[in-house]
């Protein structure tokens, strides 16, 4: 794999083959474009070379037609039956790159005009319903690098969305419901947008009248969508996500089942992604240290039933999370265990199976199982 210095990198090209961070995050498929923003955030986050197997280009060129493959349906029925897991997490880094510039882009059009389609927004959320469904274990293993100067918003939305379609998906809303679920954790931070960013993008302490600020944006993400004609369950589910079982939530101090489903789940989605994302005032945690914390407080601040379906869903050792066995071999975990949220199925680096897959193993009670999370200097180290 060669290195790129990312100042050389022509703009606008298109590499012939996935672009790497670090030899582990991938930045760009093919058909993607090295674009201008991706470098200065690249270089804005002191990276200053990226390395990748292809050469860039100037123009997107498809290698699986210049080579005479098959296409069309047929094409497209081999394509399916030969995916592997790495394909399918491929196309999972994909759409969620896709996804958050979707929201990014989002987010700028209302700044600019005050403007959010309703269709539009439901018909991206049925989109991702569809990815959840086929690819939820993927969707949960990509990772984008993250800064302490980057605004944190979009990416924020983006997983709190993901993760309370999943919570939904498993406790079965019919698709309807899903998707206004998913509309309405997509926009429930949108008041935000109408504060100054200096108060959620602080890493100083806030002044008694600045965090009164900051309390008002359920109200005025609230006020927003209801001014755009969304439905009220969607309007109530922005407006109650910060209301805890306890009654000690905001802005209405609601307790138990006054709170709408909605607002419940992503209640959990959110809080558990702002346990484990980076913030400019605070470091990431683990994803199962960040279950650990919200587990501690079932039945106090979130809704018991909610809670275990982000458990089961993920597992107490979430999918994503680089992990020591008992065996003294690192892995990932991949997927979760239905029976046991414990003992989830991870896969080991460095090992393949007979027929050239990555291997996997279901960890339990009794046999192999997970000892630890591994610490940021550990998966640094890894050499798959």
């Amino acid at each position: 794999m060669q290195s790129f210095p990312i100042k050389d990198i022509p703009q606008e090209s298109f590499f012939s083959k996935p672009v790497f961070l670090d030899g582990r995050f991938i930045l760009t498929a093919p058909e993607m474009p090295f674009t201008n923003s991706m470098r200065k955030a690249l270089l804005q986050w002191e990276f200053r070379e990226v390395q990748s197997d292809g050469i860039p280009r100037s123009e997107y060129s498809d290698s699986s037609s210049e080579s005479g493959q098959e296409t069309g349906e047929e094409a497209k029925e081999i394509e399916v039956k030969n995916l592997n897991d790495g394909d399918k997490l491929q196309g999972a880094i994909e759409f969620y790159q896709k996804f958050l510039l979707y929201v990014e882009n989002l987010f700028t059009k209302y700044t600019t005009k005050n403007e959010i389609n309703f269709k539009e927004v439901a018909d991206k959320i049925k989109e991702l319903c569809d990815v959840v469904r086929e690819n939820r274990r993927f969707l949960l293993r990509v990772e984008i690098p993250q800064s302490k100067n980057q605004n944190f918003l979009a990416m924020h939305t983006v997983k709190s969305t993901i993760i309370a379609v999943i919570i939904g998906t498993y406790l079965k809303l019919p698709s309807h419901r899903l998707i206004e679920l998913g509309v309405a954790a997509l926009l429930h931070e949108i008041g935000m947008l109408k504060l100054p960013p200096q108060l959620y993008m602080s890493n100083r302490p806030l002044s008694p009248q600045e965090r009164k600020a900051i309390l008002t944006h359920p109200i005025l993400s609230y006020n927003i969508l209801k001014s755009l004609d969304f439905p009220l369950s969607i309007c109530v589910g922005a407006l109650e996500h910060h209301e805890r079982q306890n009654g000690e939530g905001y802005p209405q101090k609601l307790k138990g089942d006054r709170i709408s489903l909605y607002a419940k789940i992503i209640a959990v989605a959110c809080s558990y992604e702002a346990l484990t994302a980076l913030r400019p005032y605070k470091d990431a945690k683990d994803g199962y240290t960040g279950m650990i914390d919200l587990l501690k407080n079932v039945g106090q601040q979130y809704d018991d039933t909610i809670v275990r379906a982000l458990v089961y869903s993920l597992s107490i050792y979430p999918i994503g999370l680089y992990v020591l066995l008992s065996n003294n071999k690192r892995g990932q975990v991949v997927d979760v265990n239905p029976e046991n949220p414990r003992y989830p199925v991870v896969q080991i680096f460095g090992e393949k199976t007979p027929d050239g897959k990555n291997k996997t193993i279901e960890t339990t009670q009794n046999g192999i199982h997970i000892v630890r999370p591994l610490v940021k200097e550990e998966v640094g180290t890894i050499q798959e």
